[in-house]
Parts: structure tokens; sequence; C-alpha cells
């Protein structure tokens, strides 16, 4: 790739979070030179995904480098690893922990590939529709194969890792607002504008997943040690991803061969079972005494863990007919390995099958499990992968996407989806205490406990996290944990202008830059958890204004060259001498907080790129 956006591949795809263990470290000044000093850093790796509407999006992350500001380049990556980035909205998966030498690094790069890549969307009906090799085009209209994705990290996200300072850096895939599907023809049509962000703080941390054979367990300081094997790769002895030590508490939850514990209990349990015991935690990246630690609230070992002897399905409930489950958008684990992605499965359920629940130590019973709710389901498959018959049963935390249907004071909402998921796929017939009373989705009534509601307005767009309440008990329909008011969520803006404009901007200005929106070709879309809104439909021209400091990465890129401003003002000067001058926009990016009503994105990161 020759400049920043000849590619674009937007919040999401990598996480890159660097726990040094007392060396590394950030800094904003882009006239500091490169330390002179030969320790090195620990890096780790992590991959997540912004929310999106692709029921899978699986493709080979074939290296990860850094380049330092010698021009030495740092290689990450020590296999090539297979990744659905759909199953990643709302958490970081941990990659690879690499020694990464000393010095301020300004630029990050990938190389992905699409070549065979399993890509399933849904149209408007929710019927799932799988996305031929063939039809994945990059913005030419040309077939893609492998995208060489880079982004540099200098001015206010310039990373220098140094001793004794702890430092991070994210990098995200936004899906929905990376892609355009053409759904017109006989088949489905991608296109695919991918953007490659970096970010230096930790404002924002999602939980983090660490996955690898169980290697120590030191109960006296509460923790204990994890070769990382990411995603798909089978449990082994070989240590070639790293490995990460895992701090818990006495709140930590533990599931261990289909057995809860908690606290001390659990680890103990944990220090029983054989070294190399497939394990999964997942937590959080915490910035402590100048250092990072990662802290887990949940672990699951043994049997528990996904890639076992047994077939394991991953999915939604979208239907109920006494001890059936319909299962939609299930992913496949077969015990010899193999990933396979379904439109449905069945699951049969018998009174033999053990039921849990994430992050509950009580005792479940398969009638808990309902209409809407996502599940984690163990046991054998058909020879057809069509039915599961049901060992064990763990139901997970569910998201609803929502909006506030009235001012009333229980939380109503009008349902549009479920994990992602159209709501209309779902048949609520047996949700309820009686017919009269099944889960309305225009009215579904929440039950919010304690959670705070009275600043969330009728019509705000909310997320809600928890779990859907037992069979043939509604109402309530659900029991939230936790409300996101997605107004207050950073957003994404994206515009192509095709072969370029001299129009895409009404005005150019220290204040801000207003699009102007005629001659935005596919991508004209601002994205924020999963909701895409189509800045042509919103009546109003967006504009970009800078925070009231005025500072930022704000750039420019025009041929081979890439011009970087911290200051707005120079960036609105330097832009506007530009286009005067002649050139054409073809692309502009911009994240921040985006307020619908005005249309106005407050921003420290802008780029355009001009022809």
């Amino acid at each position: 790739m020759k400049g920043l956006l000849d590619n674009w591949l937007l919040p999401g795809l990598v996480s890159l979070l660097l726990l040094l263990a007392g060396c590394g470290g950030g800094g904003s000044s882009d006239t500091t030179s490169e330390t002179s000093t030969d320790e090195s850093g620990r890096l780790v790796i992590g991959v997540t995904d912004a929310p999106g509407d692709f029921s899978s999006y699986t493709v080979d992350v074939v290296s990860m480098t850094l380049t330092k500001q010698s021009g030495a380049i740092v290689d990450t990556l020590p296999l090539n690893t297979r990744i659905d980035f759909a199953q990643y909205t709302d958490m970081t998966e941990f990659i690879t922990a690499a020694t990464v030498p000393a010095g301020r690094y300004v630029k990050a790069e990938m190389v992905v590939d699409y070549s065979n890549a399993e890509i399933w969307v849904e149209d408007e009906s929710g019927e799932l529709l799988e996305v031929p090799a063939a039809n994945i085009l990059n913005e030419a209209g040309e077939t893609l194969s492998q995208l060489e994705l880079s982004v540099h990290i200098e001015g206010r996200q310039s990373l220098l890792i140094a001793p004794g300072i702890p430092a991070h850096l994210t990098l995200d895939f936004d899906l929905n607002t990376s892609n355009q599907v053409d759904l017109s023809g006989a088949e489905p049509l991608l296109t695919v504008q991918p953007i490659l962000l970096a970010d230096v703080e930790l404002d924002r941390p999602k939980p983090h997943r660490l996955r690898g054979p169980l290697l120590d367990v030191d109960s006296e300081n509460s923790e204990f040690e994890i070769s990382i094997r990411p995603f798909r790769h089978r449990f082994n002895r070989q240590n070639r991803f790293g490995e990460l030590t895992v701090q818990v508490s006495d709140e930590t939850y533990y599931e261990i061969d289909g057995e809860t514990y908690q606290g001390e209990s659990g680890l103990a349990a944990l220090d029983d079972v054989p070294t190399f015991t497939a394990t999964l935690a997942v937590g959080e990246l915490q910035r402590n005494n100048n250092r990072f630690t990662y802290q887990a609230t949940e672990v699951y070992a043994g049997s528990s863990v996904p890639g076992g002897e047994l077939d394991v399905v991953r999915g939604n409930v979208i239907a109920r007919d006494g001890e059936q489950l319909t299962v939609r958008g299930a992913t496949l684990m077969r015990s010899d390995g193999s990933v396979v992605f379904r439109d449905t499965i069945d699951v049969q359920l018998d009174g033999e099958t053990v039921v849990k629940k994430q992050l509950s130590t009580e005792e479940h019973d398969s009638g808990e499990i309902s209409v809407g709710q996502r599940v984690l389901v163990f046991g054998n498959l058909d020879g057809a992968e069509s039915s599961l018959s049901a060992d064990h049963l763990r139901m997970l935390v569910t998201v609803l996407s929502t909006t506030r249907a009235n001012d009333e004071s229980a939380l109503v909402v009008d349902l549009q989806k479920i994990d992602g998921r159209p709501v209309s796929l779902f048949d609520f017939s047996g949700t309820g205490s009686s017919a009269a009373t099944d889960a309305d989705p225009q009215n579904y009534e929440v039950d919010h406990g304690t959670l705070d509601i009275s600043q969330i307005g009728a019509g705000v767009p909310l997320r809600v996290i928890g779990f859907v309440t037992p069979f043939a008990t509604a109402p309530a329909d659900f029991t939230a944990q936790s409300l996101v008011d997605l107004t207050e969520v950073a957003a994404v803006l994206t515009l192509g202008y095709g072969s370029g404009s001299a129009n895409a901007f009404s005005a150019i200005s220290a204040e801000g830059l207003t699009l102007d929106l005629t001659d935005a070709e596919l991508f004209h879309h601002l994205g924020r958890a999963g909701i895409v809104i189509d800045l042509t439909e919103l009546g109003v021209e967006p504009v970009i204004v800078p925070h009231a400091d005025g500072e930022g990465s704000f750039w420019i890129e025009e041929g081979e060259s890439l011009q970087l401003h911290t200051s707005f003002t120079n960036f609105a000067e330097d832009l506007q001498a530009r286009i005067e001058a002649g050139s054409l926009v073809k692309g502009v990016l911009a994240s921040g907080d985006y307020v619908d009503q005005s249309g106005v994105l407050t921003s420290r990161m802008v780029v355009v790129k001009l022809l």
C-alpha cells in the first residue's frame, strides 16, 4: 500500500496492547528522537471488532508488523491466523505475546488474505447469504486477494517503547462502515474499503479473552499462566504465541469440567487439573502502579472450553418447541478442530442436560432457556450437522439493540436486533406466562433493577446487556445488567468520492469542515456501535469540527505525499490551498463524538485523501 488510505480498515480489526512489565512507553512529540537503548518490551496483540450485521466475517491474517523510526521492522505474528471478526463485537482476543525492541514506532502494518474468506450477511428479511470469494471486491471493482494495510502512528499517536513506562496501542475494525453489501443481484456483492486507525489511549477498553493450554497456577499470588493459542488454533504444547499471566480475585467466576466455583475454591480446582489443560479467561486490561495487568472475571477449563471431546454450537435461540431449540447463526466447532458456519441448527435438550449461566454459580435448568437467549451448547452433532444432542449448555450474556419506547417509569423498548440479528427472525411464541403475554418486540419489557433510566428519554438508542427471562414467564421479557446510551458512543464517518470531487466541502475553515455529499458514491455513512447512518438521508450537511484546543492528528494524503498536522487550523489552511490549486477529494475519514440533531462530529482524527 502506497499510502494511508489506499485501503481503509476501520476501528475494530486489531488491538495492540503493550504489556511491558516495567518496560515501554508512549509519547506525542513529533521531534523526540528514537531511544538508543537495546532493552526490549513485551507486546501483547489482540483482535476486536465494532458491532456489525455480518453473521460471519472470516479471513486470514497473514502477518502483523511494527516499523521503527529508523526503518527497522518487527514481525509480531508467528503463524497465519484465521479470524472471524463477527465474533468479537464486544470483546478483544489476545493473539500473541512478542518481545519488541525498545524505540519509537511510527507505523503498524498487516496483511489480510480474502482468497478463502467465509463471509455471511443477512438481507432485510433476515435470510443468511454467503458472499462468494469472487464477489469480494475493492473500490476499483477488482476481486480481492491480499490486502496490505498500514497506519502511521506519529504525532499525537506516537508510540515510544522505553524502560519503565507502560504503553498501549489499539487498532480497530468496524465491519459495517468498512464494507458495503449489494443484495440486488442473484448473489451478494461486497465492496471493501478497509481503514486502519490507531489509538494510544485506553479510554474505552473491551473485555479481553485469553485462550490456550494451562501452564502453571500460583495460588499464593492468586494468578496462573496460559500459553496463548488464539482463535481456531488447536490446543497443543507448542509455545509459538507466547504466554500471559492472569490475575484472579475472590470475585472471579470459574467453570471447570462443568462444575462452577468462585474465588479461592475455583483457583484450587484449577490447580488440580493437569498441565496443558485447555483454558479460557475473560477479563480486563488495567493500568495499575505504572504497569498493565490482566485481571480475569471469568475462567473456564477442561470440558467447559470449546475444542475438547464434544462438538459445540454457539448462536441465538430463535424458537423453542418443547425440548427443541432452534439456534440461529450457529458457529459449529467440531471435536476434530474444524469450524464451520450454519444458518440454523436444532438443539435437543433432555432431562440430563446440564445448564449453566455465565457469571453464575447458582443452579439452573433447561426451562430457563427462552427465545432470544445466546447460548453455547456442548454435545454431539448428527451426521448431517443439522441437529445436536445437548450434553451441557451455557446461557451467555445477550445484547439488545433498541430505542426507548416511552418516558414511563418502566423500561419498555422497541426491539430491533438481538446480538445483531433482526428481531423478525425470532418466534416469541410460548415466551409469556400466557399467549396474551408473549414478548412483543415493539413493546419489549426490560427489568432494569436498580439501573438508573431517568436520563434516558423516549427515542434514545440503547444497547441493553443481560439475559432473556425464563421461557413461559414473561413479562418482564429481559433482565438488564447494564444499559448503554448510544448517543454517547464514539462514531466513525466514512466518505468515498470515486474518481475525485472538487466539491466535497462546501466550507473549509479553522472552525470546521462542512461536507457536500452530492458527489459521494458508495461510501457515505457514519457508524456507531453497529448502527449505521446514511449521511445522504439526514437532511443536513454533516460538519466535522475540532475540539476546543484544536489539537489532534489531521492527515492529508496526496500521491506519494503524506502530511500530518497536529493543529486543525494549519490542516484546514493546507487543505484549502490544495483544493484551490486543483486537487480533487477522493475520500474522507473522521472519528469522534457525533450529535444526531445537528449533524456535527467533533474529532481529533481526520484523514483526507486527495488526487
